[in-house]
């Protein structure tokens, strides 16, 4: 099942999570009458380009196991990476994201999602002769396509896959996090390497809501999330660390892929 959806500007500007937004402009700590006044702008700057500018989503549905740190996602065969390091000092456990799929050896299909979004290209490229306006179109444009995820994965949670059908959860509450199942991303701490986009493309097709890959996987326009939906109930993000030299082998062996060209993905 792969699904495509189209979301206006204003209907996913209540899921924006302006924390970020303000971070990005290094006003974190700042007085709120700083955060204020641009957030006041880039409201303005949405209002103004919402009937021009949509954010496209595309979501897709599979049967999938975990085969040691490998999940298989259909018939792609996907290798994760693994803490190098306990999140906790004493922990014994290093996690791995396929630690949230059912084991192969279980004989027993488990479900995973994989999805993509992305904004408009035109909102990037607008007012180029004015830096201001250009960063504050990049940034909005950044916290957009995120917000097309929360609104995705609340849809996906409460209708699609229908995991959490009676989930009642506030928009801030889901800024929290509070849902059940996790939505790592592509390029973020949990999955570093962005040549997966590579195999998540081949799975649901990006360049059906626009989304171009450069050499290294990074997606093309730059206001662009993807990654994989997991529903395990204690599924919860990690930050897999500077991977190790014997890791950076196992894992460029398992991608079939040259070490050294994997060094160029995993920074």
């Amino acid at each position: 099942m792969i699904r495509k959806l189209t979301y206006s500007v204003q209907e996913l500007m209540p899921y924006v999570n302006w924390v970020y937004f303000y971070h990005a402009w290094g006003l974190s700590g700042k007085p709120e009458a700083e955060k204020l006044a641009i957030k006041n702008e880039a409201e303005s700057l949405c209002r103004a380009v919402g009937k021009d500018i949509h954010v496209r989503a595309l979501f897709g549905l599979f049967e999938a196991n975990s085969d040691g740190d490998d999940i298989i996602v259909g018939d792609v065969r996907m290798p994760m990476l693994r803490q190098q390091q306990p999140m906790k000092a004493g922990e014994g456990h290093c996690l791995c994201l396929a630690d949230f799929v059912r084991p192969l050896s279980s004989g027993v299909k488990d479900q995973v999602g994989v999805f993509a979004t992305s904004v408009d290209a035109a909102m990037e490229k607008g007012h180029s002769a004015d830096p201001y306006m250009r960063m504050l179109s990049q940034t909005m444009a950044d916290r957009l396509a995120e917000a097309a995820v929360e609104r995705l994965h609340e849809e996906v949670r409460k209708t699609f896959w229908g995991y959490a059908p009676d989930e009642q959860l506030s928009i801030e509450q889901m800024l929290r996090e509070e849902f059940r199942g996790i939505r790592p991303a592509v390029g973020y701490p949990s999955m570093p390497d962005t040549s997966l986009n590579f195999l998540l493309s081949d799975l649901i097709g990006m360049k059906s809501i626009g989304i171009r890959l450069t050499q290294s996987g990074m997606m093309q326009p730059h206001a662009s999330v993807s990654g994989l939906m997991l529903a395990h109930p204690q599924a919860h993000y990690f930050d897999v660390g500077k991977v190790g030299e014997d890791q950076l082998r196992d894992y460029a062996k398992r991608r079939g892929l040259p070490l050294q060209v994997m060094r160029t993905f995993i920074k």
